[in-house]
């Protein structure tokens, strides 16, 4: 009998992925809205509300990235771990 493969996340590099990419997300959109406008009433009424201290500004593009790391990065963590125990006792 064929032995099933068991697919396993590395908790890890999904935060860190994840985590990479909200905050460069939130970095390259607050450059723009700063530039251009585009994209201030989403920013204000979203990062605006979550993390305390951002403002569409160049200081508040680099705590957009610091807070958008540190949340999809925590977020994702959690939710491979919470994947491979999920996936774990599905399989057994």
């Amino acid at each position: 009998m064929a032995q099933e493969m068991k697919m396993k996340l590395n908790p890890a590099a999904l935060g860190l992925s994840l985590g990479i990419l909200w905050g460069g997300t939130l970095f390259v959109t607050t450059w723009l809205s700063y530039l251009t406008g585009y994209g201030s009433l989403f920013l204000r009424t979203l990062a605006g509300s979550i993390y305390p201290g951002y403002s569409i500004s160049p200081v508040g593009s680099i705590l957009g990235l610091l807070y958008g790391f540190a949340d999809l990065f925590i977020a994702g963590a959690l939710a491979g771990w919470l994947y491979n125990r999920i996936s774990g006792r599905l399989q057994q």
